[in-house]
């Protein structure tokens, strides 16, 4: 842990520079290599032109649809998860395991719930995540629901929507954050996407307290360095029968003998599209745990 005393806040990253925000809420542009690492809600200290990062709280990551690994910001507390009709599926799991792997707390942001198509989506999800963490019905452009929003982020946690393109995530920031002004991207003929607009990470303060990162939109969201034993602990659904124990402690939920989970899904306690969604996840980060050992096999 550095010794050090932050005296600035990353605020925007810019590719080969990033703004600091400093204690005495002067700003500077600081340049930096563009595969330096640093993003935005990296505590630093700038000495002239020289920048120290400091040791981070939290940081989310994220891997891209070819395998390549991003972080998506840093030292933040709540993650909120932007979903509207057509979105694809997987996305809203995944992103709770990664919150929660994180140590963030994850929220749902159902947008457009003005469109007569959202309420099958809205009540398909409250019955699949209510009891497992907040869900917010909103509509971004008439500015629905935003206050139920609003009062959640002010309790003084530094957040970030991730969403699939389409979804409104800039709307939705424009509306929360007035004076960034964010492109909204045209919607598409091909499945309503939208074109993402967004291309430099910024953080922004709300005027009720509370603070959001704005990040550069993508259509996935895969899970980095997540293991076994923390998917079946964190996957959405699992929650309220934790005090139902497995017989192993290390059980994946699949063929064990006296596995709990199996019984609650044999009892229908637990839907068996929950449990197949989770054995979907639980394939990908066994084949990510079995590369991993592979790549370490192979340089040792």
């Amino acid at each position: 842990m550095s010794s050090f005393t932050p005296n600035g806040l990353i605020v925007a990253h810019h590719g080969i520079s990033v703004e600091v925000l400093f204690n005495n809420g002067s700003r500077r542009m600081v340049r930096v290599k563009r595969n330096s690492g640093h993003v935005v809600g990296d505590g630093v200290t700038v000495t002239g032109e020289v920048l120290n990062r400091l040791a981070r709280r939290t940081e989310l990551q994220r891997r891209d649809a070819r395998g390549g690994i991003h972080l998506v910001a840093a030292n933040l507390d709540v993650l909120g998860i932007v979903v509207a009709p057509q979105s694809p599926g997987g996305f809203i799991d995944r992103a709770i395991v990664a919150a929660r792997a994180a140590r963030l707390e994850p929220f749902l942001l159902v947008n457009k719930c003005d469109l007569d198509e959202s309420a099958e989506l809205l009540a398909e999800l409250k019955a699949l995540y209510t009891g497992s963490l907040p869900v917010f019905p909103i509509s971004a452009t008439d500015r629905i629901g935003l206050e139920n929003v609003e009062k959640f982020l002010s309790s003084g946690y530094r957040g970030a929507f991730v969403g699939t393109t389409g979804v409104g995530k800039s709307s939705l920031l424009n509306a929360l954050c007035p004076d960034i002004d964010l492109k909204v991207g045209r919607i598409s003929d091909y499945k309503s996407i939208g074109r993402h607009t967004t291309t430099v990470s910024t953080l922004h303060a709300l005027a009720g307290g509370g603070e959001l990162v704005d990040t550069p939109g993508f259509r996935d969201f895969g899970l980095v360095d997540i293991t076994v034993e923390e998917l079946a602990e964190y996957f959405p659904g699992f929650e309220e029968h934790q005090n139902a124990a497995c017989r192993f402690r290390n059980c994946r939920h699949r063929t064990e003998p006296g596995c709990a989970v199996l019984e609650l899904v044999k009892s229908s306690r637990i839907p068996a599209a929950r449990y197949e969604a989770y054995m979907d996840i639980l394939k990908e980060v066994e084949n990510q745990q079995e590369a991993a050992r592979s790549r370490e096999w192979k340089n040792s």
